[in-house]
């Protein structure tokens, strides 16, 4: 009974890895995308590089392989269209590629730690999922751990059907956290697709934006910014975030804590709808 109005409200908070809680703008991941196709003779852009962020690596690669602009550079520079053979190459030289700098980008986002500590002092349990493979996250997860930010529950997206946008990584992760209904939990992310991933299992969605892929910049170039081109970067990001159907978006990480007691707000303000 001590637990009852524990019960009305969050129970759990999903978050992605990098650009969200590790790797301060994502970068480990957009290097190694712009790297295999410039060894190849192509030249994408850090702008294409982040447009599918947040996907299984693999799939990624395949977004990228259809843009327009890039897949007309590979038809000319090789003469045929990119297909499976080609994916699967890609594929090989980015996992080398980002094997190589994965433990160089997994410190925590500023605020992460105390975010993630808050949060338990309410009882509130921590799980994640991410577009790594298992091999990836456990390099991130280890020097993550050195920082102090373990999660209790980590779901990467080649241990599910599919990964991001499907909610197949959610659902795992509610069923090792042991909490329902999914109207309790909030997914948080810095990608479009991690929006789409909380949607689809029927949680509240949080976007990031300030560390995240999205903005995609440095903290020096953050502090360095303009502060009107600033605004104007993050106010894009936020209506793409909006129009992807994301329940709130937060400037940094530690704007949870105001918004988790938003969403208990409206989840104790329903309580014929989120029962306990």
């Amino acid at each position: 009974m001590e637990r009852a109005k524990e019960c009305k409200e969050v129970q759990a908070v999903i978050f992605d890895w990098a650009g969200t809680t590790v790797d301060y703008g994502c970068f480990a991941p957009v290097q190694a995308f712009v790297e295999i196709f410039r060894i190849r003779g192509i030249d994408i852009t850090i702008k294409e590089a982040r447009e599918p962020m947040g996907l299984l690596k693999k799939d990624h690669i395949k977004e990228l392989l259809k843009m327009k602009r890039i897949s007309n550079l590979w038809s000319a520079k090789f003469g045929k269209e990119p297909d499976e053979r080609d994916l699967n190459s890609l594929y090989k030289d980015f996992e080398a590629l980002l094997f190589k700098v994965l433990k160089a980008n997994a410190k925590p986002i500023p605020g992460v730690i105390e975010l993630v500590s808050r949060l338990r002092q309410q009882g509130i349990k921590i799980g994640s999922t991410t577009g790594y493979t298992r091999e990836m996250i456990n390099i991130v997860k280890e020097e993550a751990e050195k920082w102090g930010y373990q999660p209790d529950s980590i779901v990467a997206s080649t241990e599910v059907p599919a990964g991001r946008p499907a909610p197949w990584m959610c659902f795992k992760t509610a069923m090792n956290l042991q909490v329902y209904p999914l109207g309790k939990i909030v997914k948080v992310g810095d990608t479009i697709s991690d929006i789409k991933e909380g949607i689809s299992a029927g949680m509240w969605t949080v976007a990031v934006l300030k560390g995240g892929s999205e903005i995609g910049l440095s903290e020096a170039e953050i502090s360095e910014m303009d502060p009107y081109d600033l605004q104007k970067r993050m106010k894009h990001a936020e209506n793409r975030f909006l129009n992807a159907g994301a329940d709130f978006v937060i400037d940094e990480i530690g704007d949870l804590l105001e918004i988790i007691d938003r969403i208990n707000y409206r989840l104790t303000e329903k309580k014929d709808i989120f029962i306990g």
